[in-house]
């Protein structure tokens, strides 16, 4: 098997996997960062988001040969921040968003990488960046209050 080098919320993380490995399985049953979660496995649910470099991608349909190159930064929601002070989590305990959780971590890995990009997002842009995440408690009313009450925190 091939050995990755992968810069993972600041550290290098070596594995050997299948070149078609996604990065969902790396993280989890080989790094154990177990945060990011399984949802429908063909990047349609959001609920595998993490950041590449910044952007929201979805973990389970990227094979983790696309990710091991020098330049390339991931970040998983337990790099989001070491304490859970990030305006996004913050915002998330405020509003009391999470009803079964499972969909969370993806929801703040979207909100965060849309922040990062557009730190005063209308309604429109936030209803927009959200809408690849799927909530199956349906708490999109709570999510987006979330994320317009993080903006103002930034």
């Amino acid at each position: 098997m091939p050995q990755y080098s992968l810069h993972i919320n600041g550290a290098i993380h070596q594995v050997d996997v299948d070149a078609d490995t996604p990065v969902l399985w790396v993280l989890r049953d080989h790094l154990q960062l177990v945060g990011t979660k399984y949802g429908c496995g063909i990047g349609q649910c959001g609920a595998c988001t993490i950041h590449l470099n910044g952007n929201a991608i979805r973990s389970c349909s990227l094979p983790v040969s696309a990710v091991a190159n020098e330049g390339m930064k991931l970040t998983t929601i337990e790099g989001l921040s070491k304490d859970g002070t990030h305006p996004v989590q913050k915002a998330w305990l405020e509003v009391d968003v999470a009803q079964c959780g499972y969909c969370q971590a993806g929801q703040i890995m979207s909100a965060a990488a849309l922040l990062e990009r557009n730190p005063n997002p209308s309604e429109d842009d936030i209803r927009n960046a959200m809408t690849g995440n799927l909530c199956r408690c349906g708490t999109y009313t709570r999510i987006n209050k979330a994320v317009a009450m993080a903006a103002k925190d930034l």
